[in-house]
């Protein structure tokens, strides 16, 4: 399957353009639903955590769960958009057998977030700056439960009631690669600013992807909504499978429809579940029972001042103050525990060592990334769930630092602790693998080494400078590894250079 969209895609009869939009639905992190106080904890048995709100008994009102709205105003300043000091309310009409009151409490005309701009990076080095439409929060559906009875659906409302941010794009995106990178980034902000956990198995975050294609330069084509699609790989498999099939439609003289699609992981594809409503269809209009949503300018700054340090500030401050890579940058503040981990660590590594955080940064950054990155995605862990404590990582690079062990026993002590979740000081004491500085020992090494090689030692004298490194080599084999290369290095040119 087809993963990346170019910006141009050839069809039989000349080059489309895939125009993308997402349509993101963000669970808002909170204790409680967004009109009533039922648990919104994951994994519950069915229908234990609902109220007589959220199951719409009559009579019953909704009330605003204030930090509901907090987490929305977070997720706007989070993503650069304008916060509007008014916001309203709608019922968004429609039937469908889990959503209890026949209607959604959602937003329409008046969003708590209007528009703002997300800049993204791209493989090949480039950047691609996004519209953000809008963010409203809305209450989610229930749960429909096919596979607990051979003739009949069930019902779970554990979810019907919880708060969702439904975040809009603007039609901006025109690859797969751009769109799997606008959806990362904004997972990423809302996971720093702390209002969503991401978590996409759990639902919590989930796209409706639109795709239309059209000529270049042309009109906006007509578009289909493939719904609630749960992680970067398939949304863009969607859109490889949606811009090709609507293309050979096109070409074969049919028509694009308006519709809601849903997608088969399992083939890759995508079929027809129902014509796509128009705005009309749901007949919006103010919520009765809520009041229009206001707060002052002064919430939204007390708001701003408490969010932390942002992804995009946090790369910068990375690179400019720290000298780490802009590469390792990026990859480290991509998933807040990397960003937290990293940084915890380098604290701990500059108060074991005394030296400045910049001397140590380059060298922390490069084993996060490479030992310990690699380890856990050989394992299948996340790095909250890594065998290897912050303790015991900067324990291993501080005594890599101050000469206790080479570079090369440090990869095996890691192993080691990977395997066992032994502190690295004890490993090294336990297996002998202090590193060998006494001159004296690898001087005589040296000697032992050029006694034996002394065809290699004819050829270096006449030129063949890169038999050095040969050299090197059979003394730090003799030494099992243990020598200190910079011992070696400056004890060994002399004596070969005669």
């Amino acid at each position: 399957m087809e993963q990346f969209i170019p910006k141009y895609v050839q069809g039989a009869t000349g080059d489309w353009e895939v125009v993308i939009g997402l349509e993101i639905h963000a669970q808002v992190a909170s204790e409680a639903k967004l009109f009533s106080g039922s648990s919104t904890k994951f994994g519950a048995e069915p229908n234990t955590h609902v109220s007589f709100v959220c199951s719409a008994m009559p009579g019953m009102l909704p009330v605003i769960n204030e930090e509901c709205i907090r987490q929305a105003v977070r997720t706007g300043l989070a993503m650069g958009c304008e916060i509007h000091l008014r916001s309203v309310f709608d019922r968004k009409n429609y039937f469908y057998a889990d959503l209890p009151q026949g209607y959604q409490i959602s937003q329409f005309k008046d969003p708590i977030v209007g528009e703002g701009e997300i800049v993204v990076d791209l493989e090949d080095g480039t950047t691609k700056t996004i519209g953000v439409e809008r963010l409203h929060l809305e209450q989610d559906a229930g749960k429909s439960m096919h596979d607990q009875h051979p003739t009949q659906t069930y019902v779970d409302l554990n979810r019907s009631g919880v708060a969702l941010m439904e975040i809009v794009s603007k039609p901006d995106m025109r690859s797969a690669e751009e769109a799997g990178a606008y959806f990362r980034k904004i997972r990423t902000l809302v996971r720093y600013a702390g209002t969503c956990d991401g978590n996409m198995d759990q639902g919590s975050m989930r796209a409706d992807v639109n795709v239309s294609v059209r000529r270049p330069g042309a009109e906006l084509g007509i578009r289909s909504e493939t719904k609630n699609v749960n992680s970067v790989r398939f949304m863009m498999q969607v859109i490889a499978f949606e811009t090709r099939r609507q293309i050979d439609l096109l070409e074969d003289g049919g028509e694009v429809l308006q519709e809601t699609r849903q997608f088969d992981p399992a083939s890759g594809t995508t079929s027809s579940l129902r014509s796509k409503e128009e705005a009309h269809d749901y007949r919006y209009f103010p919520d009765p029972d809520l009041l229009p949503l206001e707060f002052t300018q002064e919430f939204v700054d007390d708001l701003a001042k408490a969010l932390p340090e942002l992804p995009d500030d946090k790369r910068n401050r990375l690179i400019n103050d720290l000298g780490v890579s802009a590469y390792n940058a990026a990859v480290l503040v991509a998933e807040k525990e990397s960003a937290d981990y990293f940084e915890s660590l380098l604290d701990s590594l500059a108060h074991k060592t005394g030296k400045a955080k910049e001397e140590l940064a380059t060298q922390a950054a490069n084993w996060v990334i490479g030992d310990l990155f690699g380890a856990l995605k050989k394992t299948g862990k996340s790095i909250s769930e890594s065998p290897v404590s912050l303790k015991d990582g900067a324990e291993l690079l501080a005594l890599q630092i101050d000469g206790t062990i080479s570079g090369r026993i440090a990869k095996d002590v890691f192993e080691i602790m990977l395997d066992t979740g032994k502190n690295p000081e004890l490993i090294v004491e336990e297996k002998g693998l202090k590193q060998v500085s006494d001159t004296g020992a690898i001087d005589a090494i040296i000697d032992e080494v050029i006694a034996d090689n002394q065809d290699k030692l004819a050829q270096y004298r006449g030129g063949k400078d890169k038999l050095f490194g040969f050299f090197v080599g059979q003394v730090m084999k003799k030494t099992q590894g243990k020598a200190n290369p910079q011992v070696v290095n400056q004890l060994l040119k002399p004596k070969l250079d005669g």
